[in-house]
């Protein structure tokens, strides 16, 4: 294999060692997928699914490689993981520099820089102006794990609250945070208890202002929980697998605010929606809203396994030496990966690429929704957009779901090599998750070949 390596300090503009482009040379699956499939099913539990069954070979900036030559056009970056575009290069250099010099040691054993140095980007870039402190952990579902074990340790209470649509992971305690129980959670209970569903912002759907919202929420809270008893309320402040639903204005800050008068600790559940994806660092920028703990995963180390609880130092250190950790826990390559990628987005200027796509997405979108009226909503921010389907002619009255098109357009698609990724508590919900690396000209295409995959539609 050609060394592509290059200098982590001195990487400049992204240079892609595949063609940004589609291409579709066999059917789909092509053969060679079909054969690793076949093989897969064999030995690989029937519980694991995948939204596309082609072997990915290679993957580079937004676009994958299977096995039979294929190149996709890629929307979903790992659901939202290759952030600032496959294969980086700086993260690839970073990365394979640590991994010449310390591959592990665990951190509760021996620390060392890198894990450090982590911790001092995301002081500096999640929300508010205090001291923070940060533990590092492998997943988005342990960052919420550990941030509700730091809130209840803090509180000295025990209760946890969520809002209906959310997705918080697929352990025993964040299967009881997610609204919807098929496939995450049917079967495997008992499931954790003390966790409160309350109901959420969702404009589209209940037309409430962010007061009105949060005075509901906050009712909710009251009433059948109590803040006496609530450790920690955790928010998504764009709801991911839901549907990327955006908050009313004012809905975030209002329910801070009430956290903050009961003692009460509020969440950022960021996995998703963090780390440059949306325009700004952390999505909660967007709404005037500084919590109290920030939980990041998914893209902070360009597809290496780590995440972050961050927030208030006096919260964080809540907890007695060795409460908090894990043998993988901000690995070293993973921390430098992590690194190389905050510095992509600050020296590339990413969070300007951002906001970039969206606009791209949004005005091909809207062209799309005068033509198709079942395209009931069109909302997000950044590289974070969807569109939720509806029945023809209820855009504007019962706004039934439309899931059995999302889903012919998902297979759609496929075949002529984009990856869209389905969302929504109903299933009704397609959305756009690329790399910031993708272009206005892969962007475009990608819009042409959902416009034939709604006309395909009849």
């Amino acid at each position: 294999m050609t060394d592509t390596r290059i200098d982590a300090q001195t990487a400049a503009a992204p240079v892609y060692t595949v063609p940004q482009e589609r291409k579709i040379v066999t059917a789909i699956p092509g053969p060679k997928s079909q054969e690793l499939q076949a093989r897969r099913s064999k030995v690989v539990s029937s519980g694991v699914s995948s939204a596309l069954p082609v072997y990915i070979e290679r993957a580079n900036g937004a676009i994958l490689v299977d096995v039979d030559g294929n190149q996709f056009i890629d929307f979903g970056a790992g659901i939202g993981v290759t952030t600032i575009g496959h294969t980086e290069q700086r993260v690839v250099a970073a990365a394979a520099d640590q991994l010449q010099d310390v591959i592990h040691t665990l951190f509760t054993i021996t620390p060392y820089e890198e894990y450090v140095r982590v911790a001092e980007l995301l002081a500096e870039h999640t929300p508010g102006n205090w001291e923070k402190k940060s533990v590092l952990v492998n997943s988005g579902a342990e960052a919420v794990e550990n941030g509700v074990k730091i809130a209840r340790k803090h509180t000295g209470r025990r209760a946890v609250a969520v809002l209906d649509h959310a997705y918080h992971g697929r352990t025993n305690l964040t299967m009881a945070m997610n609204y919807k129980a098929m496939p995450y959670a049917t079967g495997f209970g008992p499931l954790a208890g003390d966790v409160y569903h309350a109901p959420s912002s969702y404009p589209y759907r209940d037309g409430l202002s962010g007061a009105d919202a949060a005075a509901r929420t906050i009712g909710y809270l009251e009433k059948v929980i109590g803040a006496s008893d609530l450790a920690c309320l955790v928010v998504e402040p764009i709801q991911g697998e839901g549907g990327f639903m955006v908050p009313a204005d004012g809905f975030l800050p209002t329910l801070q605010t009430w956290c903050t008068e009961n003692g009460v600790v509020m969440i950022a559940d960021e996995i998703q929606s963090g780390m440059a994806r949306t325009g700004r660092y952390y999505a909660s920028e967007h709404f005037g809203w500084e919590p109290d703990l920030v939980l990041s995963a998914k893209g902070i180390a360009g597809g290496l396994p780590l995440a972050a609880v961050t927030g208030r130092a006096e919260i964080m250190d809540a907890s007695q030496p060795g409460g908090l950790g894990g043998t993988f826990g901000g690995n070293p390559v993973a921390c430098a990966a992590a690194i190389a990628v905050f510095e992509s987005i600050d020296e590339h200027d990413l969070l300007a690429e951002g906001r970039r796509i969206e606009a791209t997405f949004r005005a091909g979108l809207e062209r799309l929704a005068a033509r198709y009226d079942i395209i009931g909503e069109i909302r997000g921010k950044g590289a974070m957009i969807a569109i939720e389907l509806v029945q023809p002619g209820t855009g504007q009255s019962t706004k039934a779901p439309n899931a059995e098109a999302v889903t012919a357009i998902v297979a759609f698609a496929a075949q002529h090599g984009v990856l869209f990724l389905s969302a929504g508590t109903y299933g009704n919900v397609l959305r756009f998750l690329p790399s910031l690396a993708v272009s206005d000209a892969l962007i475009e295409d990608g819009l042409r070949v959902l416009d034939d995959a709604f006309a395909s539609l009849g």
